[in-house]
C-alpha cells in the first residue's frame, strides 16, 4: 500500500517554535525565586506529589518509547513492549527499596554511593565521573531521537539536527534549572500521553484491529520469544531495569521530593501507567509494519506513519507529542548531569566546592557543558535501541552492581565497589569490540553484570571491612553540603 504524505512541515515548525518558547517562558516564570545551588539543582527539596508524578512519567516516556520502542515493534512486533516492561519493573524496584534514602538529603547519586561505602571520597569521585558519563550517555539517546525526527521531517543533516535539539531543551534548563524541568515535564506529560493515545486509537482504526485481531497477534510478531532471540529479548528487559534503577534522573526525583511518601506514590503510579503504556508503541509499530513495509531505518517508523496516515493538523499534534517525550526526558537527564558535574566532578578536579555566591552561575555553565558532551556522545550511533543497550552495558552495569551490593551487603568494601565499576565497563567494551561474543549473549549487559558481580564479591572479601558508621559517613557529606549552600 502506498500512502502519500499530507504533513504540513511549515505548520509543524511554527507550532513547535511556539511550544518551545512557551516552555522557556514557563521555566523562567516558575524559577524566579531561586537563590542557591540547591534551589537550582533540586527545586529546594520541596517538589510536591503532582510534579514528581508528572516529571517521572514524562522522563519515562522518552526517546526509547516514542521512537526506539516503535521501531522495535516495527521490526520485531511485541518486542517493542520490552523497553517499558524493564523500565516499569525498575521503577517499582526503586519505589520499594530506595525511596527511604530521601531522609538522608543526598544531592547526587555519587553521594548516595559514597554513603554505602563509608563516605569514601575516592569512590565518590570515581562514581561521580561514571555517573556524569551515564547522564551524558542517556541524554545522548534523547538528542539522537529528536534529531531523527528533524532529519526525516525537514531533511536536516543529523549532526545539525542533534545540535538544534540539544539547544532547544538546554535553553530552559539553563534559565530555570530543576524547577523549570519538573513544571515543563508535567505539562509535556499531558501532551505526550494524549498524543500517543490518539495515535494508537487511529492506528487501530486504520488496520481494523477491532475486527481483525490477527493483525496485532499474528505469530510473526512474537518471534522474539523464540530460542534464537530470547537471550537478546531478556537483555533488553535487564538493560532497561538496570538503567531505570541506576540512572541519575530518577534518583534526583527521590532527593528533591517533599518526603518519602511522595516518592513512593509517584513512582508506583508512574510504573503502573508506564506498563499500560507499553501497548501503545507496539500498536503504532505493527501498524507501520502493515501499512509502510520496507522502511530502511525502523526508528523512522513513527514519524513516517504520523505524516502519512493522519490529517495535517492531528499529525502535527502527535509529532509534537513525540518530541515532547524526547525533550522532557532530555531536560531531566541534563539537570541530573549538571548536578553531578557541579557537586562531584568539580570537587574531584579542583579539590573544593563551587563558591556559594557563584553557585547559580556555575550551575548554568554546567548545564551547557553537559549538553555539549551529550551531543558528542550522540554522534556514536544512529540506532536508538543499539545505542541504549551498549551504553547501559558500558556505563551502568557496573554501577548497578556497585549500588546493589553497597545497599544490601554490609560486607562490601569501597575497593569491591571500584572493582565492580571498572570490570563492568571493561567487560562491556571487550564484548562491543568482539561482535561474535556480543551476539552470543544478546548484547553486553548480561556478561557485564556477571563479571562485575563476581569481582565486587571477591575483592570485598579480600579487603578489610568498612568500619565507618552511617552517622560518620553522613556527617562528612553534610559538611560538604554546607559549603555548597544546600
Amino acid at each position: 500500500m502506498t500512502l502519500e504524505t499530507t504533513f504540513d512541515k511549515d505548520l509543524f515548525f511554527a507550532i513547535f517554535g511556539v511550544y518551545i518558547v512557551g516552555m522557556v517562558v514557563l521555566g523562567w516564570w516558575v524559577s524566579r525565586g531561586q537563590k542557591s545551588g540547591d534551589d537550582y539543582l533540586l527545586g529546594g527539596r520541596q517538589v510536591p506529589f503532582f510534579l514528581v508524578l508528572g516529571t517521572t512519567i514524562a522522563t519515562m516516556v522518552g526517546t526509547g518509547s516514542s521512537m526506539g520502542a516503535v521501531g522495535k515493534a516495527y521490526s520485531n512486533g511485541w518486542a517493542g513492549a520490552l523497553f517499558a516492561i524493564g523500565a516499569g519493573l525498575g521503577l517499582f524496584f526503586l519505589a520499594k527499596f530506595f525511596s527511604e534514602v530521601r531522609k538522608y538529603k543526598f544531592m547526587t547519586f555519587s553521594e548516595e554511593m559514597s554513603f554505602y561505602y563509608g563516605g569514601n571520597r575516592l569512590i565518590k569521585g570515581l562514581v561521580g565521573v561514571a555517573i556524569f558519563f551515564a547522564s551524558v550517555g542517556w541524554l545522548g539517546t534523547h538528542i539522537l531521537g529528536g534529531s531523527l525526527y528533524l532529519n526525516w521531517i525537514a531533511g536536516i543533516d543529523m549532526t545539525y539536527a542533534k545540535i538544534i535539539v540539544a539547544s532547544g531543551f538546554t535553553i530552559y534548563v539553563i534559565i530555570g534549572g530543576y524547577t523549570a524541568v519538573v513544571w515543563t515535564d508535567t505539562i509535556q506529560a499531558v501532551v505526550l500521553f494524549l498524543g500517543f493515545i490518539l495515535m494508537a486509537f487511529l492506528c487501530l482504526n486504520k488496520i481494523d484491529a477491532w475486527n481483525n485481531t490477527d493483525v496485532l497477534f499474528n505469530k510473526k510478531h512474537f518471534t522474539f520469544l523464540g530460542s534464537s532471540q530470547i537471550l537478546a529479548s531478556v537483555t533488553v528487559v535487564i538493560s532497561m531495569f538496570i538503567s531505570t534503577a541506576t540512572v541519575p534522573s530518577f534518583r534526583q526525583r527521590i532527593y528533591s521530593s517533599k518526603n518519602k511518601r511522595t516518592v513512593e506514590k509517584s513512582f508506583y503510579i508512574s510504573a503502573f501507567l508506564y506498563l499500560l503504556f507499553a501497548i501503545i508503541p507496539v500498536v503504532i509499530g505493527i501498524t507501520a509494519f502493515n501499512l509502510l513495509p520496507g522502511i530502511p531505518n525502523s526508528d523512522q517508523a513513527f514519524p513516517e506513519l504520523v505524516t502519512k496516515i493522519l490529517p495535517a493538523g492531528i499529525g502535527v499534534v502527535v509529532l509534537i507529542a513525540g518530541l515532547s517525550a524526547v525533550i522532557s526526558s532530555a531536560s531531566s537527564d541534563a539537570i541530573a548531569g549538571t548536578s553531578i558535574l557541579l557537586r562531584d566532578v568539580f570537587i574531584l578536579l579542583t579539590g573544593r566546592m563551587p563558591p556559594k555566591e557563584k553557585a547559580l552561575r556555575y550551575s548554568r555553565i554546567g548545564a551547557t557543558v553537559t549538553s555539549v558532551f551529550a551531543v558528542l556522545f550522540s554522534m556514536l550511533s544512529n540506532n536508538i535501541f543499539d545505542y541504549i543497550k551498549d551504553m547501559v552495558g558500558m556505563v551502568m552495569s557496573g554501577m548497578f552492581v556497585c549500588v546493589i551490593f553497597g545497599r544490601f551487603w554490609k560486607r562490601s568494601t569501597w575497593q569491591g565497589g571500584v572493582a565492580a565499576l571498572a570490570t563492568g565497563s571493561l567487560t562491556a567494551l571487550i564484548f562491543i569490540l568482539i561482535p561474535t561474543w556480543k551476539a552470543a549473549f544478546g548484547g553486553v549487559t548480561i556478561p557485564s553484570v556477571v563479571v562485575s558481580t563476581i569481582c565486587c564479591v571477591v575483592v570485598s572479601l579480600l579487603t578489610p571491612p568498612n568500619t565507618v558508621t552511617d552517622e560518620e559517613a553522613l556527617a562528612s557529606l553534610e559538611k560538604e553540603r554546607e559549603v555548597f549552600g544546600s
